[in-house]
């Protein structure tokens, strides 16, 4: 090795009673692994109530009542979304979408396996394009490092396990915090045909009951507007330009809150289209088509146009907050008042939806307080996820040698 400089079968990092062994070592996956492809079940062999899973190309696709694999196995999905790595489940049946990947003589830790395949760039393998497959001949030949001492790829699969059960750990966190979120949502509103709620804060709790009205007595609804080709495409512009993706994005980000597009309009632009801003605050969400069935809204934090598939609610400041409104309009069920063959919510569908809420605007408050707690408690939830899955990705760069071509 030249001074200085790594070797590329030398990770940059590497466990104290390892820093003086021997480079890594690089071979054909074939020579050190068993690949096969197991028999596929038929549509009649599937059983709603099996014991065991089954594993296909994605996962976990199913139940069986057999299984044809006793032992925890290594598998890559090699047909249709080729190249994900998943480590299946003791006694569970794997189809032939999926090849499963063994060690050869007991030369590779099973869980070293895992984690090496599963960093890797498996596009080299992959052929087709209307069918992308891997196949075995081609997998065999994919050229895998290795540390030839396996107590070394144990050390590094034990680490990089305890990593994953902290991650995983972190998850059912957030996931808790998440059904308890939904749970506190279900308590602070009244249930249908309620004017009450089953929890009230102590001082709101001989108060009257709550009001009922309709959308249009607590919320101005704004529409969105068609969005011509010709002016797609900008990416910095006076007023972003939301769709339906920026508001999925916004919520898979983890966030209640809508402040970047993938589109931007300017002012004399949406002149022409006719088109007003929503103001800082509104309430944006799908109106139109499956979307509406995920029952996604954000709130903006700018004033920004909506296309024509998406629809606002604001609140009207003598009744209501945005962020009460907020939540409010969370808890109703737009797919309920949609109409026509492709589901849709009109204007005035949406103006006329029932809604239940106190008129006590210190009530609003402490509702949407304290919801807001729970929300601030997942964002920071979400970011320590995201921290610890970059933490783990940059360890992952440094434990195992960088290569370019198939591995990087």
């Amino acid at each position: 090795m030249t001074a200085g400089k790594l070797s590329p079968l030398v990770p940059e990092l590497r466990f104290p009673e390892f820093r003086d062994a021997n480079d890594w070592a690089i071979q054909k996956l074939g020579s050190v692994c068993n690949l096969y492809q197991p028999r596929t079940l038929s549509a009649s062999e599937w059983k709603q109530d099996g014991l065991y899973l089954v594993y296909g190309a994605n996962g976990v696709i199913g139940k069986h009542d057999q299984y044809n694999h006793a032992a925890s196995k290594v598998i890559v999905a090699c047909r249709g979304v080729c190249g994900e790595v998943t480590r299946t489940q003791p006694r569970s049946w794997i189809t032939g979408n999926a090849m499963v990947v063994e060690s050869k003589g007991n030369c590779i830790d099973e869980d070293f396996l895992f984690h090496s395949l599963q960093r890797t760039n498996l596009k080299s393998v992959v052929s087709g394009s209307a069918q992308p497959q891997i196949t075995r001949v081609a997998f065999s030949s994919f050229l895998f490092v290795f540390p030839a001492c396996k107590d070394e790829q144990k050390k590094i699969a034990d680490f990089l396990d305890s990593l994953d059960a902290l991650i995983a750990a972190e998850c059912r966190k957030l996931q808790a915090l998440r059904r308890h979120k939904q749970g506190l949502m279900q308590q602070l509103f009244p249930q249908p045909g309620k004017t009450v709620p089953r929890l009230r804060f102590p001082e709101f709790r001989n108060a009257s009951d709550w009001k009922t009205g309709r959308c249009r007595d607590i919320a101005t609804v704004l529409p969105g507007y068609g969005f011509p080709d010709r002016f797609q495409g900008n990416k910095k512009g006076q007023f972003p330009f939301y769709k339906v993706s920026d508001i999925s994005r916004t919520i898979e980000e983890g966030k209640k809150s809508i402040s970047e597009a993938r589109n931007y309009i300017e002012f004399d632009a949406l002149e022409e289209i006719r088109g007003k801003p929503v103001p800082t605050g509104t309430i944006i969400f799908a109106k139109i088509g499956e979307a509406i069935r995920s029952n996604r809204r954000v709130i903006t934090t700018k004033p920004a146009v909506v296309d024509n598939n998406t629809a606002g609610v604001k609140a009207i400041e003598t009744k209501s907050s945005d962020e009460f409104l907020f939540y409010l309009w969370s808890n109703v069920s737009l797919v309920d008042y949609a109409g026509g063959v492709v589901p849709a919510v009109s204007k005035s569908a949406l103006e006329n939806i029932p809604l239940c809420y106190p008129s006590d605007p210190q009530e609003q408050r402490r509702i949407a307080d304290c919801l807001g707690l729970v929300d601030e408690l997942i964002a920071a939830g979400g970011r320590k996820l995201d921290a610890l899955r970059q933490h783990k990705q940059g360890l992952m760069q440094q434990l195992f040698p960088r290569r370019t071509g198939s591995e990087s």
